[in-house]
C-alpha cells in the first residue's frame, strides 16, 4: 500500500508547528484587543455569491481558485478563499450596520486552488481585522499601525517593509481605468496573456503584473496619481500624515493595486525579502463599495489579512511548555496510589505527565525529552515509609517527601 500522505497543498499541524501558529495567533487576537477589536468567526463555507459578486464570475480567485460544490439540496457553497467578504455579509446578515463602527479580528483556514510552493498552499491560515463604518482617513492609518505593531511583537517588523498607494475613490478610478485602457488597447498583441485577458475584465490588476514584457510597456503608462480628484488627495495625504506622527515608515508604490471595484482609497502591503517571491506578509485596503455590492446598505470599510504560514517561516519558534512534573510508580499498584496526586496538582494549574512503564530509566529519559522540571518516584520501600522520592530533574537532587505533603511541595516550587 502506498504511504498515506495529505493532499497536495495541505500539511499536518503536529504539536510544534502548531504552537508556534498558536502563538502567531494570540500575539495577533491580544494585541487587535488592546486597539478595540472583538473576535468573530464566519463559516469555513458560504453561500458562493458571497464570493462570486464582489470578486467577480472572471476574477482569477472564482474562475481559477475556488474549491466550489453543490450540497445535497441544490446550493452552491464555496469553501471561503478570504475573509473579508464573509465578515461584511455576516455584518449584514447581523442586522450590525445599525450600529456602527463595528470592529472585528479573525483568525482561520482559507483554501484556494492554486499551484503548492514556499509560502503558498491550498489550505493555509490568516489572521485578520476588519473595521466597518469608519470612512475616515484615522481609519487607515490605525489598521496600518495595528498591523505594524502586531509584526514588531513577532519580531518581524525589522524584515518588512510597508508599501502604500491610493486608489482613489471611484470618480477618480473610473477616470484612470479609462486612460489605462486607451494606453493599452493599441498595445494589446504585446501583452502577456493573463493582461490581455485583465484588459477586458480587470485591466487596473495588469498594473501589478510580474511578466517583464508587460512591466516594460507599463513603464510610460498614465499613472494613476494624475486622475485623483482633491478629495482623493486629501484622503491619502491624511493617511500618510497620521503614519507621520506614529513614525511609522513607507514606501509610496504607485504599482501597489486592488483591481475589484469595491476597493477604494488606500492600498498598503507588508513586504519581505526573506522569504523569495512569496514576500507579502500582510495586505489590505480600504473597500467601501463591498457592502453594497453584497446587497447591504453602503458601509465604508478597511482592513487586512496575513499568512500565518509565512509568518511562522520569519519568526522564532516558541520554546516547548515545561512540564511541572512526572509521576513515576514502579508498579501498576504504586501507580494508582500517585494518580490521585495528579489530578490535585492539576487542578492548582501545574502540568503533570504520568510515567506510563514501570522501567525507571527509561521514565527518567522521557522526563528529560519533554523538559519535566521534578520526578516524583514511588518504589515499594517509599510506599511502606508513606513517602516518595522527589527528584529535581536539572541538577538530579533529590529527597524523600511524605505523599501527603508532595502537593504543597510542588506548588511550592511552581510559584
Amino acid at each position: 500500500m502506498e504511504k498515506l500522505q495529505p493532499p497536495r497543498g495541505t500539511s499536518d499541524l503536529l504539536p510544534q508547528e502548531m504552537a508556534t501558529q498558536r502563538y502567531i495567533f494570540d500575539t495577533a487576537r491580544a494585541i487587535s484587543q488592546r486597539y478595540g477589536f472583538e473576535e468573530m468567526a464566519t463559516p469555513i463555507f458560504e453561500f458562493t455569491e458571497v464570493f462570486a459578486r464582489p470578486l467577480g464570475e472572471t476574477s482569477d480567485v472564482v474562475a481559477k481558485e475556488t474549491y466550489s460544490f453543490t450540497d445535497r439540496g441544490g446550493a452552491g457553497l464555496t469553501l471561503r478563499p478570504e475573509g473579508t467578504a464573509g465578515v461584511v455579509r455576516a455584518l449584514i446578515s447581523g442586522g450590525l450596520t445599525q450600529n456602527l463602527p463595528q470592529k472585528f479580528f479573525y483568525g482561520g483556514a482559507m483554501f484556494r486552488y492554486e499551484r503548492p510552493q514556499k509560502g503558498r498552499m491550498r489550505q493555509f491560515h490568516q489572521i485578520g481585522v476588519e473595521l466597518l463604518g469608519v470612512s475616515g482617513a484615522v481609519g487607515d492609518a490605525e489598521m496600518i499601525t495595528l498591523g505594524a505593531l502586531i509584526l514588531a511583537e513577532l519580531g518581524v517588523a525589522e524584515q518588512c517593509t510597508l508599501h502604500i498607494n491610493t486608489l482613489g475613490d471611484g470618480e477618480s478610478r473610473l477616470a484612470y481605468r479609462q486612460a489605462l485602457v486607451d494606453y493599452l488597447k493599441p498595445l494589446r498583441k504585446k501583452l502577456s496573456a493573463d493582461s490581455q485577458r485583465r484588459l477586458e475584465a480587470n485591466p487596473l490588476r495588469i498594473l501589478d503584473s510580474k511578466d517583464a514584457g508587460d512591466r516594460a510597456l507599463l513603464a510610460e503608462a498614465p499613472r494613476l496619481e494624475t486622475y485623483l480628484n482633491a478629495e482623493s488627495k486629501a484622503h491619502f495625504d491624511s493617511v500618510l500624515k497620521f503614519l507621520d506622527a506614529e513614525g511609522v515608515k513607507y514606501q509610496i508604490n504607485p504599482h501597489l493595486v486592488r483591481g475589484l471595484d469595491y476597493y477604494t482609497h488606500t492600498s498598503f502591503e507588508f513586504i519581505t525579502e526573506a522569504l523569495g517571491a512569496q514576500g507579502t506578509l500582510l495586505a489590505g485596503g480600504r473597500y467601501d463599495g463591498l457592502a453594497g455590492m453584497l446587497g447591504g446598505a453602503d458601509v465604508a470599510g478597511v482592513g487586512w489579512a496575513a499568512g500565518v504560514e509565512r509568518l511562522a517561516m520569519l519568526i522564532k519558534a516558541p520554546s516547548a511548555p515545561t512540564v511541572d512534573v512526572m509521576l513515576i510508580g514502579l508498579s501498576d499498584e504504586l501507580l494508582v496510589r500517585l494518580f490521585p496526586l495528579g489530578a490535585e496538582l492539576r487542578r492548582v494549574g501545574l502540568r503533570v505527565e504520568l510515567g506510563y512503564t514501570h522501567n525507571l530509566g527509561k521514565q527518567l529519559k522521557r522526563a528529560d525529552r519533554i523538559n519535566a522540571t521534578h520526578a516524583v518516584i514511588l518504589g515499594d520501600d517509599e510506599a511502606r515509609r508513606d513517602g516518595a522520592i522527589l527528584r529535581d530533574m536539572e541538577s538530579g537532587a533529590q529527597e524523600e517527601v511524605a505523599l501527603k505533603d508532595l502537593a504543597t511541595k510542588l506548588r511550592a516550587k511552581k510559584s
